[in-house]
């Protein structure tokens, strides 16, 4: 699933101007110009943007391949070191669920935080998905 560049968490018009400048408007399109250490660099060189700024851009596009994990979901699972789908895949539903609760109760991302079958859902969709972000 992709979404439009502006859902991303850190993304400010100066950094949202430079990549549609390069023809990147979604978060499909993001994570095809940075799947690899090389891109991220090739890409830095030609937006001025720092690689560590967009290694961290890269892995928010990733997690948005998890239909129903959109910004908010991004953020909350961010929040507790998930980073992306490979990250996600190695969890288990049932020990994730809490520490997204009391992350969400400190932080109050949402007043709907994922419930238990949500995040069953998301971390199965993990698992069926290819790593396509390479670090």
């Amino acid at each position: 699933m992709s979404v439009t560049l502006g859902e991303l968490r850190g993304l400010t018009d100066s950094v949202l101007k430079m990549l549609k400048k390069q023809g990147i408007i979604d978060t499909a399109a993001l994570l095809e110009a940075t799947r690899t250490p090389r891109r991220r660099d090739e890409l830095a060189a030609d937006t001025g943007l720092s690689v560590a700024l967009l290694l961290q851009l890269a892995r928010r596009a990733d997690l948005t391949r998890i239909k129903g994990v959109g910004r908010v979901y991004s953020d909350l699972l961010e929040e507790i070191q998930v980073n992306k789908v490979n990250d996600l895949a190695r969890q288990d539903a049932n020990e994730l669920h809490p520490q997204l609760i009391k992350v969400n109760a400190v932080r109050q991302f949402t007043q709907r935080p994922p419930s238990l079958e949500q995040i069953r859902d998301f971390v199965a969709q993990a698992k069926a998905l290819p790593d396509v972000l390479e670090e």
